[in-house]
């Protein structure tokens, strides 16, 4: 094909055809729903799906923690001397050196 040869609206129809191929080709990589765009919103879903799974995990140990709680008094007991350093009245506590 001779460029030289073809008509001024040839030319611009294969010129603004040429540049909406490649304003579209920008749009679809680049756009607000290109393809950039969709692999963060791809790898953004799987880390918060992540993220709930670890959060019912960490619910349901809660739960398991919250109901032991609630039916054994020796677990709060527990909890008592473990977290809080609770003594009974008549018990004396040793603490030893770390090495």
């Amino acid at each position: 094909m001779d460029w030289k040869k073809v008509s001024w609206p040839a030319r611009a129809a294969i010129l603004l055809a040429a540049f909406v191929l490649i304003v579209l080709l920008i749009t679809t990589v680049f756009g607000k729903k290109g393809l950039i765009e969709i692999s963060k919103s791809r790898r953004n879903y799987a880390d918060l799906k992540k993220e709930v799974e670890h959060l019912k995990e960490e619910k349901s140990r809660l739960e398991k923690e919250i109901a032991a709680l609630e039916e054994n008094p020796k677990s709060v007991e527990r909890e008592a001397r473990d977290r809080l350093w609770l003594v009974k009245p008549d018990e004396k506590i040793v603490v030893k050196k770390k090495k």
